[in-house]
């Protein structure tokens, strides 16, 4: 369960975020959805404890964010963009993340077969392609069993296979009933993998509803069309 109350976020003068608040259930799929710049990235961050909200509160599985860090264990979090340390081996990162969580990495060799990431597990992370960057991403995010599970943007660079392999591992996650936050600007992919929507425009929440009320309140049969609907307001 994620409980945000009233978040406000500034950059200087621009405001990010204008006094978000939602609720969402555990086990719940939920796409977040909105045009660049429009307060996803930093939503997310400021749940997960990288950006420190102005005012206002988040609670994530009955523990409120006030500095402390553990609730990250139960959490996932695969980024848009992963950084990594260019010289260590893919093998070595998967090893180093390891030693940082102290957790058990219960589906790592399931995940580096699932992703075809075998052949590169000695490869340095600078000669990997962006795709198999992806996939090293989403085996570190998955690979814990969390039970809260952050994909930003996740399969930018992946080609068609390793895609459908991703959508399919998250939807057995979704399955064993992960709470799962997707942000992407495909809408076919939300379309495929979530259940619930959340529309933000201009620092602001316009929708958090279910994808099949969107569609029928906005006369559409595709997200895409709902989405631009929306925007046109």
């Amino acid at each position: 369960m994620i409980k945000i109350k009233e978040l406000k976020k500034s950059f200087g003068s621009l405001d990010v975020l204008k006094g978000m608040s939602l609720e969402i259930p555990q086990g719940q799929a939920t796409g977040i959805v909105g045009p660049n710049g429009a307060g996803k990235t930093t939503l997310i961050k400021t749940i997960l404890g990288l950006v420190k909200p102005d005012s206002g509160s988040i609670e994530v599985n009955g523990v409120t964010l006030n500095g402390n860090w553990l609730y990250r264990n139960d959490i996932g979090y695969m980024p848009q963009v992963a950084r990594y340390p260019e010289n260590m081996k893919v093998q070595e990162v998967l090893d180093f993340i390891t030693g940082l969580r102290e957790q058990d990495d219960i589906y790592r060799e399931e995940l580096i077969d699932q992703f075809n990431l075998r052949p590169e597990l000695d490869k340095q992370l600078r000669t990997l392609s962006g795709g198999n960057r992806q996939k090293v991403g989403a085996t570190l995010a998955m690979m814990f069993d969390p039970k809260l599970l952050f994909f930003d943007e996740p399969t930018a660079g992946l080609d068609p296979r390793a895609s459908h392999k991703f959508k399919k591992r998250v939807q057995e996650e979704k399955d064993r009933g992960k709470t799962v936050i997707i942000t992407s600007h495909i809408m076919s992919e939300l379309e495929q993998l979530v259940d619930h929507v959340i529309f933000i425009l201009d620092g602001e929440i316009r929708y958090y509803g279910s994808m099949s009320n969107l569609l029928t309140e906005n006369k559409e049969e595709r997200l895409e069309g709902a989405i631009a609907k929306m925007m046109e307001v």
